[in-house]
């Protein structure tokens, strides 16, 4: 399709929207074309939309079959340096929960997909819990796969801001209060270190305390023998910091100076479907920013093929990024347009 083409050649961030069936639609785009995708597919069996199209499908395996030939194609348009976030939740039959999201990530995975993470959308829901037999489903898999090894992953970009050391009482210490004080004193009423491992532990403690005073680290932690919990393996044979702690009788902890990366659990509360009634399961906002700061570039192209009403790509245009939706709903296209130029006060441009 060559609006797709001339879209991706333009400086234009507005998104572009087509409509039709993504199958259809995905073939007609050119091969290494696109850079990121960030998708939330109908769930199978969930809603009635309004044209139909995918998660209406007689049993569970053809829903899986029908999106896995979209996922085809979405490897195809990726750039080798391309990464594909999936969310999808579940669903039950016979009182039996299908499995559906692992099922298609095993699929994906013998593709030759790289599984990079499982992230766990936790939802928060609170309220009771209407099933008598069961207990409530909180959360949904965000899969996060990539083409190929070399894929663009910008750590720096999603980092939480770093606390800074401080002077306290003359002392510096790090962000979160360590002095060394305690550390010296474990080390010194050790009865599991010899007189040697206290000498070299003291030492390196000591060379840690001058790293956060000329600012190099903001924050560590250090492990003695028998003094801390740690919740590593034992073995010496899997775990690295298992034979420090059994040779050297301890190891250290450094907090990157720029800031900690997310864990793979995200605590999001869903959207207000009261307070936005446009479409019948809307993903948060929230959900896109992790994916697209840090695996698509600022001159980057993030991929929809299950648009909605332009979450995904409301996401992209205010991170700078251009983005490509498509949806069998010519109603939520317009919506789409309509709520990104009503939220981030632009001019509809000619589509």
């Amino acid at each position: 399709m060559c609006v797709v083409s001339e879209y991706i050649r333009t400086e234009s961030l507005f998104p572009l929207f087509v409509q039709g069936d993504s199958l259809d639609v995905l073939r007609s785009i050119s091969d290494n074309s696109v850079d990121c995708c960030v998708t939330s597919p109908p769930y199978w069996q969930k809603r009635q939309y309004e044209n139909g199209g995918i998660g209406l499908e007689e049993s569970p395996q053809e829903y899986i079959n029908s999106l896995f030939n979209i996922i085809k194609e979405v490897k195809r348009v990726l750039k080798p340096s391309g990464s594909f976030w999936l969310n999808i939740g579940d669903s039950y039959q016979n009182k039996s929960l299908l499995g559906i999201p692992w099922r298609i990530a095993l699929m994906m995975i013998d593709d030759g997909w790289i599984l990079r993470n499982n992230v766990i959308w936790n939802k928060h829901k609170g309220g009771m819990n209407p099933n008598k037999d069961r207990f409530g489903s909180i959360f949904e898999d965000f899969f996060f796969f990539v083409k190929s090894e070399k894929y663009y992953f910008d750590a720096d970009a999603v980092r939480s801001k770093p606390r800074q050391t401080k002077v306290k009482n003359g002392s510096v210490v790090s962000a979160t209060g360590v002095s060394g004080i305690r550390y010296k004193r474990q080390i010194e009423l050790s009865t599991s270190l010899s007189d040697e491992e206290k000498k070299n532990a003291s030492e390196q403690l000591e060379q840690v305390l001058n790293r956060i005073r000329r600012g190099e680290i903001s924050d560590f932690r250090m492990v003695i023998r028998n003094e801390q919990r740690t919740t590593h393996s034992d073995s010496t044979k899997l775990s690295g910091r298992a034979k420090e702690l059994k040779d050297k009788g301890f190891y250290f902890l450094f907090y990157n100076p720029k800031g900690t990366m997310p864990g793979d659990v995200w605590d999001i509360m869903p959207e207000d479907t009261q307070r936005r009634k446009m479409h019948f399961a809307p993903y948060p906002e929230e959900l896109c920013v992790i994916p697209i700061k840090s695996t698509c570039p600022q001159n980057g192209v993030v991929l929809d093929p299950f648009s909605g009403t332009g979450t995904t790509m409301k996401v992209a245009y205010e991170l700078g990024r251009k983005s490509i939706g498509i949806d069998l709903s010519n109603e939520y296209i317009k919506l789409a347009k309509q709520r990104i130029c009503q939220e981030s006060g632009s001019f509809l441009p000619f589509q």
